[in-house]
This record gives structure tokens, sequence and C-alpha cells, in this order.
């Protein structure tokens, strides 16, 4: 199903620049419509945010969904999760933070995915996971929906999201039936399901397939626990005989355990000044953006009940970046 889907031919890229450009184009097209307003004082002026600083952000808001949805009640399928996050990561991707708020976006992201993925919850049990008031429950809930229409123009209505929970499930399946050279394959799961959540904060999914990644977590999870794989990928996979596709193959767990590696959480710091700057560029009454204005109970970002956050474990280089 996934070489047929929309996943594959419109939202699959070659290279991380590709990504960073789209991103960039993006920042300088609203900078651009902004500055034609001409109603941007000097002053003011520093009140935009350049594309790095966007990044960062976005990398803060990113772990904000990932937060909500694992702290959310009833508990939340990690299909679903995974769906808000590539609708997440797919907005920003020609859209500016400075136009469209994130917090308002990353909401509307898992509302709609709930939809989407088909996980039942009310409208009233969405925003009950929210750290508001009533009164700023049903304020949220009334931006959610005025965003939701919009969101799915802008992922241009290709809402079906192909996760790597499901290829995983099926591989665990698989090496149970074929690979007697494994005993338990159920010992790979732990670490395979934390290799996949720290993955969902990275561009992995806007670069790879979700088998590809699915694969990279047992890989990672057997090379952290010392089993070889390799008989499995070439025996049990066939690739023995297709050089190139295991030589893609191996390419392909190298990069994705180098993208976890490298990805770099952003600095609490930097990301209070960088809120307060993009609070402040909310507050302004430019005309040209649909922004949400900025709204008391909500600044503070108090969207989940409480914290839910990956477990933080040293993994070392070889373990992220080793391949077959």
């Amino acid at each position: 199903m996934f070489n047929n889907s929309t996943q594959k031919k419109c939202w699959i890229f070659h290279t991380e620049e590709k990504l960073e450009n789209m991103r960039t184009e993006a920042n300088q097209k609203f900078q651009s419509k902004v500055l034609a307003c001409g109603k941007l004082s000097p002053n003011h002026s520093l009140s935009l945010l350049e594309p790095h600083e966007e990044e960062v952000l976005r990398k803060y808001y990113e772990k904000r969904l990932l937060d909500f949805c694992s702290a959310f009640k009833p508990a939340m399928p990690k299909s679903v999760m995974g769906t808000a996050s590539m609708y997440f990561k797919r907005f920003y991707l020609n859209n500016s933070l400075m136009e469209y708020h994130p917090r308002t976006i990353m909401l509307t992201s898992v509302y709609l995915a709930c939809k989407v993925d088909e996980f039942n919850v009310s409208s009233s049990q969405f925003v009950a996971n929210l750290w508001e008031s009533p009164a700023g429950q049903e304020k949220a809930l009334e931006q959610i929906l005025e965003y939701e229409l919009l969101l799915i123009q802008q992922l241009n209505f290709h809402l079906i999201i192909h996760n790597p929970f499901r290829p995983f499930e099926g591989i665990l399946i698989d090496l149970k039936a074929r690979y007697s050279a494994l005993e338990n394959p159920e010992v790979l799961r732990k670490t395979a399901d934390e290799f996949l959540s720290r993955e969902t904060t990275t561009d992995a999914g806007l670069l790879f397939t979700p088998s590809q990644i699915a694969i990279t977590a047992i890989h990672f999870s057997a090379s952290r626990a010392g089993i070889n794989m390799d008989s499995y990928l070439m025996e049990c996979l066939m690739l023995k005989d297709n050089k190139e596709c295991l030589s893609k193959l191996a390419e392909a767990i190298r990069c994705i355990k180098t993208l976890v590696k490298k990805y770099d959480p952003p600095k609490p710091e930097e990301v209070n000044l960088l809120k307060q700057k993009l609070e402040h560029f909310h507050s302004l009454d430019l005309g040209v953006s649909t922004s949400l204005k900025k709204r008391k109970g909500y600044e503070e970002d108090g969207t989940i009940s409480k914290k839910a956050k990956v477990e933080e474990e040293e993994w070392s280089d070889d373990d992220l970046v080793d391949t077959m």
C-alpha cells in the first residue's frame, strides 16, 4: 500500500537539504509579505524570526506534541502520535511559524490525527487533556476547529500516514515465525520502541520509508543487545543475492541512526527567548497573518496535565551509527 500512497509520491524527499530549503523559503516568503505591507516599524522588524530560530521553536513544539500524546487520557495509540507528528512536520515545510502559531497547529494536528486514525474521542474529551479552565478549554476547541480545514488544505488533503509502528510489529512476528536463531524476539522491543520515539523527533519520516525505519529500530536494538541480525536480513528478507538492495538498506539504516544520533534538542533558555519573540510578533496587528492572538492562560504552553518524557539514556556513537 505504501508504494501507491501519496506519502511516497509527495512527502518523501531525497535530502535533508531539500527540507531545509523548503523551510527557509517559507520563512523568507512570509518575511517578504510582512515587509511589503509597510506596517512594520524598524523597531518591530527585530521581531521577525530567522530560519534557524524557527527551527528551534519547531523542534520544541514537535517535542511538546509528543509529550501531549504520551500523557493523553485515554491512552493514545502510537499510530495517532506518529500521524499527528507527520501532519505538524508537513505543515511547516511550506508555512512559517510567524504566520500560523505552532501551539495551535500542534493541537489541531493531534485532533485531526485522532479522527483520521479512528481514535474515538469526543471534542470535550480531547480538550479535557488541556491544562486549562473550562472556559479556556472551550476557547482552545474553537481555535482547533477554526484551523482544522486550513491544516487539511495545507496537507493537500493527503491525510493517510504510514507509520513505522505497523511494520515494526510485522518484523517482530516474522522474527518469531522464521528466525530461530533469536530465541525471544520480544527482548528487542523496549530499546526498539525507545529508538522509534526518538526517531519521531527527527525528519526521518520525511526521508525514509516506514519499513526502513522499522528495520533500523530492530537493528539498533539487536546491536545494543549484542545480537547479529545479518543472517536475518540476508536469508529471511532474501537480500543475499540482491547486493544492490542490501547495500541500499545498509545505507538507509546508517543514515537513520545518524539522524537520531545528531538530533540536538533545543536549549530551554533559547526556547524561552524565542517564544517571547514569537509572542511579541503575534501580538502585532499587521493585517498579513491569520494567526490567532495570544490569550491569557494559554501562553505558558499548559497543554498537558502532566509531563511525559522519553527516557534519556546515553547511547554510544557505535550504537547509533553501526550498520550490518
